[in-house]
């Protein structure tokens, strides 16, 4: 079962966390731990990930605390899960050693590798905007679930 961990759910929901926020200031990890009840220890660790990543600005002192890097409607959610997980690959032979002792013989290589390109296609077009509950634009709204998805 193809499945997100949990450090990628909390990388999200920070995402769309501070996608929402108007005022335009930065959010303490600890404001956005208390808002979903995740662990304000294993959220610190996420957040600085994405500031690494280039997601997050960090600013500390005591009005401290992360903003998105750029604008959430050109944040995907390819890349949140990337910047915490590392590369999405949903078996070994997808993988750029493609390390497999079944190789010779398996049958199934290139239509994996097609199901992973998929996957990860749709969630490069999922923007963090697209989470939010208001329009990241506009007259321009989300992306229906059917617009986002096509595999061939």
């Amino acid at each position: 079962m193809l499945k997100l961990t949990k450090k990628a759910d909390y990388a999200l929901m920070a995402m769309k966390h501070l996608a929402e926020q108007t005022s335009g200031g930065s959010r303490s990890a600890k404001d956005v731990a208390d808002a979903y009840g995740i662990p304000p220890e294993a959220l610190a660790k996420i957040l600085q990930r994405l500031a690494k990543a280039g997601l997050l600005q960090s600013q500390h002192g005591t009005n401290g605390g992360y903003m998105l890097a750029r604008a959430a409607h050109t944040i995907s959610a390819f890349e949140v899960i990337q910047a915490i997980d590392g590369p999405l690959f949903i078996t070994s032979c997808v993988t750029v050693r493609g390390e497999c002792d079944q190789t010779d013989r398996c049958n199934i290589r290139e239509p994996l590798r097609k199901v992973n390109e998929s996957i990860e296609a749709v969630l490069k077009r999922i923007k963090i905007s697209h989470m939010r509950e208001e329009p990241d634009e506009p007259g321009s709204a989300a992306p229906k679930a059917a617009d986002l998805v096509t595999i061939t």
